[in-house]
């Protein structure tokens, strides 16, 4: 219901665009047909490509019935390639959406294969595409499927997930397609206005890890889902945006410049290096404390007691952008609370100097945010508490993607009446 209520939103935001859909093997392709669905709602039309693998999945029966355009299966059809069918369709369409991508067809793309309908089309395309693979985790994780990404970002394509979690296979990891609704969300930020153009913005994502000797440290389990989110919703709204990453095992989003980074110390020198710019969200959990690091391996003994160490205060780096002599305009912070939320959340507002916080109960039963590809955040402002009901981490980035361009607009509207 909360997806239908926010496509009535951006009705008029696909209003006329043509979408080329291809739709390869896998599991995942039932998704394809509710992508299919929001996107008719949003005033988009679609078309269709179905790979033979596509065709074990979804019938074109009922891809053209939620289309209500003809689908097409067949280079060799005669009637469609009379008129040059592969060439007119990648030609006519305002953009080409691959969901789910299959590692076959990646393969394809990277090496300009073009021995079916799918793969002929997309050879022949005179734009770039916006690609959701889907694949098991092991075959993600291979060398030469990520070698093939690598190929695809370079050629200009836009790779969009995939996500972490359980697979049709019975194996868990990364590999599932991205949902509908936030495909949904890449094809309008792809396509619609970029609200956010000529914008810089720095987002801190993942862990931070404090060694203690050369092989042990001190971490913590962000997987950086939520970071590396916030950062794809600001370049699809045009930003500019530098990603200043922990040790994380997702891939950074396509169009980001990505710092990669181990301790809190980095992650400060890599941000303060990165400004001045107009936004800033500290989305990564930085470890607050780091151990006096031994150069050697403590070793266990047996006649000792467990070895001690001495803890230093790490530096807080939101608290020293928000007061930074080049300070953005707008600044983000998190909050993970055990006990009185807003309270907490709200008293962290006023001492960091931020100017919004996203706060979530992290010791409740059933409020692991950790990893996962949910999460229930508060957006808490100096005037409002915001409950944003339970929703993904892309809707999260999302909505507070549009939180902050609310917030731009009303402060250049300010500055326009002051002068």
């Amino acid at each position: 219901a909360g997806l239908f209520l926010y496509i009535e939103r951006m009705t008029k935001m696909l209003k006329d665009k043509s979408i080329l859909l291809v739709i390869s093997g896998g599991i995942a392709a039932y998704k394809s047909l509710e992508l299919i669905r929001v996107i008719k709602k949003a005033g988009g039309s679609v078309r269709c490509i179905l790979t033979k693998g596509g065709e074990q999945f979804v019938t074109p029966l009922s891809v053209s019935a939620l289309c209500e355009e003809e689908v097409y299966t067949d280079l060799r059809s005669l009637k469609d390639e009379t008129e040059m069918g592969h060439i007119r369709l990648s030609r006519e369409a305002d953009i080409i959406v691959i969901a789910p991508a299959t590692a076959n067809l990646i393969a394809q793309m990277a090496h300009g294969r073009a021995d079916d309908l799918a793969s002929t089309a997309l050879l022949a395309s005179d734009k770039p595409a916006l690609i959701a693979p889907a694949m098991n985790v092991r075959m993600w994780e291979n060398p030469a499927t990520q070698e093939n990404i690598t190929k695809l970002t370079e050629y200009g394509h836009t790779i969009i997930g995939p996500n972490e979690g359980d697979m049709a296979c019975g194996e868990y990891g990364m590999g599932r397609m991205l949902e509908p609704d936030e495909i949904f969300d890449a094809i309008v930020g792809t396509l619609g206005k970029k609200p956010l153009a000529g914008k810089t913005a720095i987002v801190t994502s993942g862990p931070t890890f404090e060694a203690i000797d050369p092989v042990r440290f001190i971490g913590n389990r962000s997987s950086g889902k939520q970071g590396h989110a916030i950062a794809a919703a600001l370049k699809l709204a045009g930003a500019d945006v530098t990603l200043v990453a922990g040790p994380v095992s997702i891939p950074a989003p396509a169009g980001v410049k990505t710092i990669n980074i181990e301790t809190a110390q980095q992650m400060l020198e890599a941000c303060e290096n990165a400004l001045p710019a107009d936004i800033a969200v500290c989305a990564a959990a930085v470890s607050d404390w780091a151990p006096k690091q031994h150069d050697q391996k403590i070793k266990k003994r047996d006649d000792t007691s467990p070895p001690s160490t001495e803890l230093n205060e790490n530096p807080d780096i939101l608290k020293t952008i928000a007061n930074h002599k080049n300070r953005p305009e707008i600044v983000v912070g998190f909050a993970a609370e055990t006990e009185n939320l807003e309270d907490n959340a709200k008293a962290k507002l006023s001492r960091k100097n931020c100017d919004i916080i996203l706060a979530n109960l992290v010791a409740q039963e059933g409020a692991e945010i950790f990893g996962k590809d949910q999460g229930h955040v508060y957006c808490i402002t100096p005037s409002s508490v915001d409950n944003w009901q339970p929703m993904s981490k892309s809707a999260i980035a999302k909505k507070l993607t549009d939180t902050i361009i609310n917030s731009l607009n009303n402060t250049e509207t300010l500055k326009s009446a002051a002068e």
